[in-house]
């Protein structure tokens, strides 16, 4: 495949893996009874404010705020799922599906992780054991649906 089909193909298999993720997500949600977390929205107003772009009075702000950092979230998962697509593209040799899903999954979490940490929003090494966990089973998630859709459109199958 040339170069820009493997850089679709990664974008959409992160756009598959980022579904994915808010599955494993809101299942979660839904079976701890937990809220959502409120640091993509919190990053999106800490950005705002370093780039000195006003996102408007008080109500209009916050709901900015909560679109922009699902925005981000989806960002996110599509550019990692990219950057899996030039990985692939300059790798050309088979790559063990739970290794590759793994990885992935490490570099979406690190890829979401890091801006918050940065912006002082939070601190990984603070996080207990099922933080890390309600963290990482849907990153791990995420890995293994843009590695499995990345591959099927790499297939050379035909229905």
């Amino acid at each position: 495949m040339g170069i820009y089909r493997d850089l679709a193909a990664g974008a959409v298999a992160g756009a598959a893996g980022t579904t994915v993720l808010n599955a494993i997500t809101y299942l979660d949600m839904a079976v701890r009874a937990r809220p959502a977390s409120s640091l993509p929205e919190q990053a999106a107003g800490a950005v705002s404010e370093r780039l000195h772009v006003g996102l408007g009075e008080e109500e209009d702000a916050r709901n900015r705020e909560q679109g922009l950092g699902a925005m981000l979230g989806i960002l996110t998962g599509v550019g990692v799922g990219l950057a899996y697509g030039l990985f692939r593209h300059a790798v050309r040799r088979r790559v063990s599906l739970p290794a590759a899903a793994a990885g992935v999954g490490i570099a979406a979490a690190v890829a979401g992780s890091a801006p918050m940490t940065a912006l002082g929003l939070t601190d990984p090494r603070e996080w207990g054991v099922g933080g890390w966990l309600a963290d990482l089973v849907p990153h791990l998630g995420y890995g293994l649906a843009t590695v499995a859709a990345f591959e099927l459109t790499r297939s050379r199958r035909r229905c």
